[in-house]
């Protein structure tokens, strides 16, 4: 259900019934079949199909706006509900519901010398909390997973897509109520007042964890803040090392879409490192790929003569902030470094911990690679692109979390659960 509020309220009441509403739905949805849930997210995606016109001229409101007020274009990007952003919403739906109900599954039963036996249960987290801004798509796929791995979810999206998140809140709402479930298991927050958030991140009564997808500026603003756990990550400084071993043809197309597929995402490179034994032969090639897409380059002295050399334009002087920095913007950072362990140690030490790639055709340096990057997804051969919870097989994903505990990476079905303890007895007492 989306509340809209365009009065003046009481957050703290508001808020309070709020939380009461999804807690109360989330004891209800955790008993609810995996077939029924399963009937339900099929029903969300013929929704979706039918309703897409209606979606769409909702949507192109908000796009309006966000233009009128000179917002960029990775923003206009990030917002807009395409064609496509269709398609593959009502395929991530479709793909959560033939994914496996984790509830319920019980795994490790063992038995101890006394007879008991223990093993653990898969349970909901409960109450999820979800804070994002402009995109639209996030409102369908929190609530397909929240509702497939039996949570209760409130959802909060930013003002500048209002129009088209509750458009998706009625969609998601009368879906529910024909389903026979409550419609408080998804609760969309549609006033643009945000003293909400700052309610939502502290209500430790009602709210058992927070998935924040956003800016830098809000995540920060939820870590200085926030009482309930969060799942997160603050930045994406991505990676691709080129290794002396890559095959030249990988490397351009792995090196092209990671950059220029789309600019605004969390898993775009920020930071090309090539090693010093290809990059005479492969440098040129990726500069001038650049070069036509207008991509702004910020090098290293090494990276700069051969660039020069080349012909290639615009070439700016990287500093050392650059190698920290996340540009969601057609910017890169290029530095040679003189092989895969200074690779490795300068990944480590100036990455986000989101995704870093390499490109080899080396075995054992792709297999130290993969042992030695401290990052939630390490990729071999593929575009950073790939880190997706869609493109994972997860069906969407709720957030991606660069934290080491609980979660790591997409955050799917499992990442929304939890495990608790069951002993079968006999009748057993301590002794």
């Amino acid at each position: 259900m989306c509340v809209l509020r365009k009065q003046k309220m009481n957050i703290n009441c508001y808020m309070a019934d709020l939380g009461r509403r999804a807690r109360a739905a989330s004891r209800k949805i955790a008993r609810v079949s995996g077939a029924t849930k399963n009937v339900t997210l099929e029903q969300i995606a013929l929704a979706i199909q039918r309703e897409a016109d209606s979606l769409q001229q909702a949507n192109s409101r908000d796009v309006a706006r966000a233009r009128a007020h000179g917002r960029d274009a990775a923003f206009i990007d990030r917002l807009t509900l395409s064609d496509q952003v269709i398609i593959t919403m009502v395929e991530s739906v479709r793909q959560v519901a033939a994914l496996p109900d984790p509830i319920g599954e019980i795994t490790g039963m063992r038995t101890r010398p006394t007879g008991i036996q223990v093993g653990q249960m898969r349970v909901p987290l409960g109450v999820v909390g979800i804070i994002y801004e402009s995109r639209p798509n996030v409102t369908i796929d929190a609530a397909a997973l929240c509702l497939k791995s039996g949570n209760a979810a409130i959802l909060r999206g930013g003002s500048e897509a209002i129009e088209s998140n509750t458009a998706f809140a009625a969609l998601i709402s009368k879906v529910l109520y024909t389903s026979g479930l409550p419609r408080d298991v998804v609760q969309v927050i549609c006033t643009p007042d945000r003293a909400v958030v700052s309610k939502l991140i502290t209500m430790t009564e009602y709210v058992d964890v927070i998935v924040p997808r956003g800016g830098k500026r809000l995540i920060q603003k939820l870590m200085n803040e926030a009482r309930v756990p969060i799942i997160k990550h603050l930045d994406g400084v991505c990676h691709i090392y080129v290794d002396e071993s890559a095959d030249i043809n990988k490397a351009l197309k792995i090196c092209d879409n990671a950059k220029t597929n789309r600019y605004g995402t969390c898993n775009t490179m920020e930071t090309l490192l090539v090693a010093l034994g290809i990059a005479p032969t492969v440098l040129p090639l990726l500069g001038k790929l650049y070069q036509d897409k207008a991509i702004e380059l910020r090098v290293d002295p090494a990276a700069r003569t051969i660039l020069t050399n080349a012909g290639v334009k615009p070439i700016i002087d990287a500093t050392e902030a650059d190698w920290r920095t996340e540009y969601l913007a057609p910017v890169l950072a290029i530095k040679i470094v003189d092989g895969i362990d200074s690779a490795i140690e300068h990944i480590n030490t100036y990455g986000s911990a989101h995704t870093d790639a390499i490109v080899t055709e080396h075995y054992t340096r792709a297999m130290q690679f993969l042992s030695e990057v401290d990052s939630s997804s390490v990729i071999v051969n593929a575009s950073t692109r790939i880190a997706d919870g869609f493109e994972y097989g997860l069906g969407a994903e709720i957030g991606i979390s660069n934290d080491k505990l609980h979660a790591r990476g997409p955050v799917g079905l499992e990442g929304l659960t939890s495990l608790k303890y069951i002993v079968l007895g006999h009748g057993e007492v301590r002794q």
